[in-house]
Order: C-alpha cells, then structure tokens, then sequence
C-alpha cells in the first residue's frame, strides 16, 4: 500500500513525536510504501525556518532516519484542489497511484475524489488497526 503524508503529518511527527500525525507517519513509513514528494520537503523546510528555526538542523536528521520514496512534482498540474500550494502534492499522489493520503489539511480533506482516499492521521490509525 503506498501512502503520501502532507506537509502538516510531516511538521507535526518531527515537532510532536507523540502525537496521532507521528504515530501515523511513522506507521506507514515501516509498514508501507510511504511516498513524499519534492514539494513536501521544499515546504517542511519553508515552515520549520519560519517558525521552528532553531530546531531546523532536527529536519536532515528527521528525514536521513525516515524510510519513503521521494518522488518528483509533475510539471504541469491539473486543478483538483482549492490552495495552489496542495496541488503538486495532490498531483504526485495521483501520478504515483497512492492509496491513502494522511493529511491534516482542511483543502485535501474536502476533496471529492475516490482515489486517492483522504484520511486524518487518527482515521488512517483507525484503518489499520481494523484491517
């Protein structure tokens, strides 16, 4: 099964190891193909120095420790999405045929689309927990 973590699920494990985003990242990355895309880590590194900058070296680390697949933005993206910024995640998850997309973003959330399907890091927990 191949899962894509947004950006949120990724800043949430790094600076909240304990939280559902964590355990849910760090699920998929040792029981699934996790899946990140170039964006995510552009915008992972975008955010920590904006408002976690003393702990942006904890990033390479973070990322060196963390087994997933990083995948390139497609060049030209479809509209699917409300935010511009959530389309070449949302592109890449569609061209690498990902199954689940953890995100804790309300844009990703309101998609009307069957696959991928959008889960909150506590519904993908849930998910895996029953099947």
């Amino acid at each position: 099964m191949k899962i894509l973590a947004d950006t949120n699920i990724l800043i949430s494990a790094l600076f909240y190891p304990g939280s559902k985003p964590a355990m849910a990242l760090y699920y998929a990355a040792n029981n699934h193909n996790l899946v990140l895309c170039t964006d995510n880590i552009s915008e992972l590194h975008r955010i920590a120095k904006d408002k976690f900058g003393s702990r942006l070296p904890d990033i390479d680390v973070f990322l060196a420790e963390l087994a997933y697949e990083l995948v390139s933005v497609p060049a030209s993206p479809q509209k699917l999405i409300a935010d511009p910024k959530d389309m070449p995640i949302l592109n890449a998850a569609i061209i690498e045929d990902v199954d689940i997309i953890v995100s804790g973003d309300k844009h990703f959330l309101n998609l009307d689309i069957e696959r991928p399907k959008v889960m909150k890091a506590a519904e993908y927990l849930e998910y895996i927990e029953k099947n």
